[in-house]
């Protein structure tokens, strides 16, 4: 019984961490962009186009993050 209180808490704190890292993750991206297009917003297009491929890598990572913690919670 206790392996599986063990498991339960770890995928909780992961959990937690997950969302947490990508939510910050994703607040600095948006904050670098915001203050590019205000340098520069001639390049405004260029500068959103190239923040989509890291965007994305981080939402993906906190998916997968997400399904890891509850397979370990499933499978437990």
């Amino acid at each position: 019984m206790e392996g599986f209180a063990l498991a339960y808490a770890g995928a909780g704190i992961g959990l937690g961490l997950v969302v947490i890292g990508a939510g910050v993750g994703i607040g600095r991206l948006a904050a670098g962009v915001a203050e590019g297009v205000a340098r520069q917003p001639s390049a405004a297009s260029q500068i959103s186009g190239a923040t989509n491929l890291p965007l994305f890598l981080l939402e993906g990572v906190a998916v997968l993050g997400e399904v890891f913690c509850l397979l370990i919670v499933l499978l437990k």
